[in-house]
């Protein structure tokens, strides 16, 4: 790439970071509005759910909710409505019985769902509770129920029921943490169970509970100093939305809970009066209030509403810029170069220099799911997963000296060509096809639609014209210069990464209070900046499974063509092997800067709660901050530095898919190959190939994703694990077979589906297991079938004149 165009790009980035501009905007607000009025005899009654359509319950009555009234309409249950889930169609049945101070009680005895049939609303009864509870609440999140109360001697209790089980059944949540207390209600946010309840001395001491399956019940920030409070509503994907809680004046308060942070945000006050109940209603609730003058019953609404922040003109200015560049560099490459020979697009004539191919394999592993869901994961746990790529640096020096040169001497251009040469041409094609299956099915679309969803949240941007753009330009620049153009663009999408992450991390922290003292203080206090957790527990990610995955990467390295590409196109095997030296350089301080944006984030918004947006995904956080927080023209900067992370990776996975489908499939079917006709094709692929990952990123849009970090590991495991395993039983063995290879890719697709349809792991070990499957098997079953009778010369990590003295013996 020529250096004057590299240096002005780079300039101005710079100069847009020191541009003054807006700043710190609050970007929601509170929208209040109003139901019509229940109508007489309806006053303090259930809300409920189902199919859309609102219904009010009390007692044997039940009204429907419409735009202009409450109608009244006929209610079958087989025992008295006592609780609902909140938003939903299930409910818990009632019973009177009789106190110890002969006083009438009414207690949840059996779970029931409710729904609209031809001629009214009818309960049905599904099962019942393990016992009679009183002060009951009930919440649901997705297909698990929760229930709690209190026993007859008034000590807390707690179950839960999976709803779509093959035999459900109740299991007792144990230790509960309650006795002799009012509870006010009960929410399931966040994969955890929170309950709110009142001390029973009357002091209005308010306890906010929580349970999660690791580490039982626990005591969290709770609201101090109000009276009680009701109707909770989960929000996004970390928030709960609490009302009722008065202030001097009476009037009821809108409060935000923080999952992450464990932090509380007032959002406002709304009106005078006691709520009653509520439900689930657009992005808030709708709540039952009852006037403390004339004891009046109004139905009243409460959304939070998003606004966004546009982009300003320098903003635009730096992104333009930016997409300018990477388009410019290559119409460069298609003007300077002649692409004669396939060598010139797929490998870049094999003339990148070592640190060029070294920086472009950090580029290419860095995409958006780095840039953008690697802060989100660590904002909402820690660096757990940090652990493997400080794990992973030990095995660097055996890939660089041994595994890298060996694939780079053989002169290929597909690493699916050494399968043909160590096995079978069936398995070298198999392996190509499912590979160009997961580039074009799962990872073009994760890298195009993440940082694009991200953005739209925050900006305004629409998520299909931010897919549009990243992915014209980068088909423009692929298909015009080849690899040469994809390497170059990836050098010049490191620096703006990693600068754009820089001045985030930087300006977090100078704005923080205490600056850097309490970054630190903040992370150390909620153990953020955990590394290593040493556990034997492959269903969590530990220090164990890291080196079983570096292991494993090591005996498999050749299995990613995206990668290898850049090695391939370096201009001897030493160089090759400098190119992964390099990586390693990069690769480690790189990540932790990444994880460092997700902590800095935490400690933020821990001391700033009130400016984040419960309605955004935790993916989105980053972005969110990017918007609100950083002044203009940075924010062009940052964006253009996730555009980057995407787009680089993006122009790897086109130019891959184009060069498996020429060289292992033209190339190989064709009669007659034409170098010349396999670029042109290429050409071709790589724009139809572009255009496929355009697509589905938009049809990503449709699906409701919580982790796209947690979606690609998933993905590489299930897609691409099995034939990863026949690297390593062709380089580390000279037995294995094609019979067995083929064995052992079969049955490793086998198992680790099962294992995923299971949730047996972690979704970090499905390409472990595939892959230690492939080998296990795969080698086992080669013993069955006769020795090949291939040269292994140069094919496997043993010396030359070793293998002839082997093959004599063989």
């Amino acid at each position: 790439m020529p250096r004057p165009l590299a240096f002005r790009f780079v300039l101005l980035l710079l100069l847009a970071a020191f541009v003054p501009g807006l700043a710190s905007e609050q970007l929601t607000k509170l929208r209040i509005g109003e139901l019509p009025s229940l109508p007489a005899g309806a006053g303090e009654s259930l809300f409920a759910q189902s199919g859309g359509t609102t219904f009010a319950i009390r007692g044997g009555r039940a009204w429907i909710a419409s735009a202009e009234a409450w109608a009244e309409t006929s209610l079958r249950a087989p025992a008295p409505i006592v609780a609902t889930a909140y938003g939903t169609a299930y409910v818990l049945l009632g019973a009177t019985s009789v106190s110890s101070d002969d006083a009438a009680v009414l207690e949840a005895i059996a779970l029931g769902a409710v729904a609209l049939t031809g001629d009214g609303l009818e309960a049905t009864h599904l099962v019942d509770l393990p016992r009679p509870v009183r002060s009951p609440s009930l919440a649901v999140w997705r297909d698990t129920l929760y229930v709690v109360g209190l026993d007859e001697r008034g000590k807390g209790v707690a179950w839960r029921r999976a709803l779509r089980a093959t035999a459900p059944a109740w299991s007792e949540l144990s230790n509960v943490p309650w006795e002799a207390t009012t509870l006010s209600g009960a929410v399931v946010q966040d994969a955890s169970f929170y309950v709110l309840a009142r001390d029973g001395s009357g002091l209005n001491l308010t306890r906010w509970l929580r349970w999660r399956e690791e580490g039982g019940w626990a005591s969290v920030s709770a609201l101090q100093d109000v009276p009680v409070i009701g109707t909770l509503r989960p929000l996004g994907q970390a928030h709960v939305l609490v009302l009722g809680a008065g202030d001097a004046g009476g009037r009821v308060v809108a409060h935000v809970y923080h999952t992450i942070t464990d932090t509380w945000t007032e959002f406002g006050s709304i009106a005078a009066g006691d709520v009653v109940n509520g439900l689930a209603w657009g992005n808030g609730a709708a709540f039952l209030l009852r006037d403390s003058a004339d004891a009046e019953f109004r139905v009243q609404t409460v959304e939070i509403e998003m606004s966004k922040r546009l982009l300003h003109a320098i903003d635009w200015l730096v992104i333009v810029a930016y997409l300018a560049g990477m388009a410019g560099i290559g119409l460069m490459c298609w003007m300077r170069e002649k692409r004669s020979t396939t060598a010139d697009y797929f490998v870049g004539g094999r003339s990148i220099p070592f640190w060029a191919a070294g920086l472009s394999l950090y580029a290419t592993g860095t995409s958006a799911i780095s840039y953008i869901a690697i802060p989100a994961k660590s904002f909402a746990t820690d660096w757990l997963y940090l652990a493997q790529n400080v794990v992973g640096l030990l095995a660097t020096v055996f890939v660089a000296i041994w595994i890298v040169p060996l694939i780079r001497r053989l002169n290929i251009m597909s690493v699916y060509q050494y399968l043909e040469m160590r096995f079978h041409p069936a398995i070298r094609m198999l392996a190509s096809g499912l590979n160009i299956v997961l580039q074009l099915g799962g990872r073009m679309s994760v890298v195009l639609f993440l940082p694009s969803l991200a953005v739209s949240a925050v900006t305004g941007v629409d998520v299909v014209t931010s897919i549009c753009i990243m992915g014209v330009i980068t088909i423009l620049y692929t298909v015009m210069g080849g690899m040469k153009a994809v390497i170059w663009t990836d050098v010049i999408q490191v620096f703006v990464m990693l600068g754009g992450a820089f001045f985030a991390i930087g300006y977090v922290v100078l704005s923080l209070d205490g600056g850097v003292s309490e970054f630190f203080a903040t992370a150390a206090a909620d153990d953020k900046m955990r590394i290593f957790d040493l556990r034997w527990d492959l269903t969590r990610a530990t220090v164990w499974g890291f080196v079983f995955l570096a292991l494993l990467d090591v005996l498999t390295y050749p299995k990613d063509q995206v990668m290898m590409q850049r090695v391939l196109s370096t201009k001897s095997a030493k160089a090759a092997g400098w190119s992964v030296w390099t990586l390693a350089a990069v690769v480690v301080p790189g990540s932790l800067t990444f994880y460092a944006i997700g902590t800095a984030l935490f400690a933020f918004y821990k001391h700033h709660p009130e400016k984040l947006n419960p309605l955004l995904t935790i993916d989105a956080t980053f972005p969110h901050f990017i918007a609100a927080e950083l002044p203009v023209g940075v924010t062009g900067l940052i964006i253009a530095g996730i555009f980057a992370a995407s787009m680089s990776t993006l122009s790897s996975c086109i130019n891959s898919v184009a060069t498996l489908v020429s060289v292992d499939f033209y190339e190989k079917l064709a009669k007659k190959p034409d170098p010349k006709k396999s670029v042109r094709i290429a050409e071709v692929l790589t724009v139809v190939a572009g255009l496929i990952g355009v697509g589905t990123a938009i049809l990503l849009s449709f699906f409701d994703i919580r982790s796209f970090f947690d979606l690609s590991l998933e993905l590489a495991g299930l897609l691409g694990g099995g034939f990863a395993g026949t690297y390593a039983l062709g380089m580390f063995t000279r037995r294995a077979n094609w019979q067995g290879a083929a064995i052992g890719v079969c049955t490793s697709i086998g198992v680790t589906m099962v294992a995923w349809s299971m949730r047996l792991v972690h979704s970090f070990f499905y390409t472990a297991i595939a892959i230690f499957t492939c080998i296990v098997v795969g080698y086992v079953a080669s013993l069955f079938f006769p020795v090949s009778q291939r040269s292994l010369d140069g094919l496997t990590i043993y010396g030359r004149s070793r293998q002839s003295r082997d093959s004599s013996h063989t």
